[in-house]
């Protein structure tokens, strides 16, 4: 009779299964995805892209050539410089399309938008969203120096 009792004994003592899950591996391992994506986060950009100059800004070098110039005027109305071709009115697709032409041929062109102080913003935004569109890497504002 004691010999049963005795055997179970032995077997209360051994240790069972551990029911617990350690999760400091895990904890390490979402500590480091978050940092990961606080990094990486502000880099990606759903936005236009600009490069603003500073109302103290130097004179930007123009290189060998000169720049391609959207101008906006106070009625919304677009106008391109390139090349010996001043001030000529386009509308959106073809600013589109001679921007286009522009970057396939010289990959390195500047670009920069000329608009008027009365300019409404989102005007600007489609004519930036569209040079993006086009190929143009950067797009720079044009502005006038402050009067003293």
């Amino acid at each position: 009779m004691n010999v049963g009792s005795g055997s179970n004994r032995r077997t209360r003592k051994r240790r069972g299964p551990m029911a617990e899950i350690n999760v400091v591996p895990y904890i390490d391992v979402t500590f480091v995805l978050l940092m990961i994506f606080m990094i990486t986060a502000p880099l990606v950009q759903t936005g236009v892209d600009v490069d603003l100059p500073q109302a103290d800004a130097a004179a930007v070098d123009l290189k060998d050539e000169p720049p391609v110039i959207v101008s906006i005027k106070h009625d919304g109305s677009f106008y391109i410089d390139v090349g010996d071709r001043q001030d000529e009115p386009v509308d959106e697709q073809t600013l589109y399309t001679r921007v286009a032409a522009v970057f396939r041929n010289n990959p390195q062109a500047q670009i920069y938008v000329r608009g008027d102080h009365m300019v409404e913003y989102g005007k600007i935004v489609t004519v930036m969203v569209a040079l993006k569109a086009a190929g143009a890497p950067k797009v720079g504002l044009m502005t006038t120096p402050p009067e003293n």
